[in-house]
């Protein structure tokens, strides 16, 4: 089986640096049938049943069982499938920046830190964008400009920003799908629909209260309970009502249950070709290793959270910054670049082949 990703040879290398980044190829050529489609639509509709019925258990509890394992499953399959973007200084430099992110988030909260971590994020996207537009100079100031403009918006309303930054962790998966879809030779529209079904439309089911006769009853009166607590942090703080606050606690939760589904069974299991790559990478983690790593460090996670859940959800929230904020200058890299690259066909197996 043929890796996803083209080595560059030496001849070449510096000059697709100078391009611009490398595009994985498509991959080994898959042909799915019938149980990658029915997998998703019957997790799709266990993962709604249950953000509907009990959208904090299965938010506290999804977290405690797969959290720290899908934090490495994805970073697997990342930095496999993308070995061509995260490596070299740009790779040292967004692990400094991610490290400040993880520090800040140790330390007690506050306005500081919140800016803090804002500002190291917009660093991210400005990394991705300075590598993603080499010798586009006038695009690279246009990007400039609307970081500039976005980061001032997030400092001024630091509230939403992590509220959207939030959501938009768990809509992620459907862009790392989309790029896996095109190894397939055919079913990738059905493919592609299925995923934009539970992505974008469950969300907007939920959020348009179309489902509320559903809903596990309004917000508790007790002020500082965990359903209170929770949807106040996934819920925009001018739209925190008790109807909006349970609707946007259930699109959290159903999002993050699928997002799981994507990153401990799919992507595991279709794209075997990714965690060779990075296994060549790590060889530490080689084999059955990543999923000991992952298991044992929930176990340890879930063990904190039963003690002691606030101070288990501040230490997931910091270790978690590797694989929450990596994704975002890898998919930025990618999508800026793929104006520059060169035209490229692929054979059915995911070879390159120079037109």
């Amino acid at each position: 089986m043929t890796t996803g990703v083209v080595p560059a040879s030496p001849s070449t290398a510096g000059a697709a640096g100078a391009a611009g980044p490398v595009w994985p190829a498509p991959g080994p050529a898959v042909r799915l049938g019938g149980a990658p489609f029915a997998g998703f639509a019957l997790s799709a509709a266990l993962a709604l049943m249950l953000a509907l019925r009990a959208p904090t258990g299965l938010a506290v509890l999804g977290l405690a069982a797969f959290g720290l394992l899908h934090n490495v499953l994805e970073l697997r399959y990342v930095a496999g499938r993308f070995a061509a973007v995260l490596a070299g200084p740009l790779l040292r430099l967004l692990l400094a920046l991610v490290t400040g992110i993880v520090l800040c988030r140790l330390l007690p909260p506050s306005r500081l830190s919140q800016s803090a971590e804002i500002l190291l994020a917009y660093g991210l996207l400005a990394a991705a964008c300075r590598y993603g537009l080499r010798g586009r100079p006038w695009l690279l100031t246009v990007s400039a400009v609307l970081l500039v403009a976005a980061g001032a918006a997030s400092l001024a309303f630091p509230a939403y920003h992590f509220v959207v930054l939030a959501h938009l962790h768990n809509v992620v998966p459907l862009l790392f799908l989309a790029e896996w879809s095109r190894r397939l030779r055919r079913g990738r529209a059905a493919f592609l629909a299925l995923q934009g079904a539970w992505v974008l439309l469950v969300p907007v089911l939920l959020l348009s209260g179309l489902l509320d006769g559903l809903l596990d009853g309004p917000l508790s009166g007790r002020p500082g309970g965990w359903t209170d607590r929770l949807a106040a942090a996934y819920t925009p703080p001018a739209w925190l009502t008790p109807e909006a606050g349970l609707r946007f606690l259930a699109v959290f939760a159903f999002l993050q249950t699928m997002h799981y589904v994507v990153w401990v069974w799919f992507l595991p299991r279709y794209a075997p070709e990714a965690a060779e790559r990075f296994e060549a990478r790590v060889p530490a983690l080689r084999g059955g290793r990543a999923w000991l790593l992952g298991a044992g460090a929930g176990v340890l996670l879930a063990a904190l959270f039963a003690v002691d859940y606030a101070q288990g959800r501040s230490l997931y929230a910091a270790l978690a910054s590797y694989h929450a904020y990596l994704e975002f200058p890898v998919l930025l890299t990618l999508v800026l670049g793929a104006g520059a690259r060169s035209r490229t066909e692929w054979s059915a197996d995911g070879v390159e082949v120079k037109r």
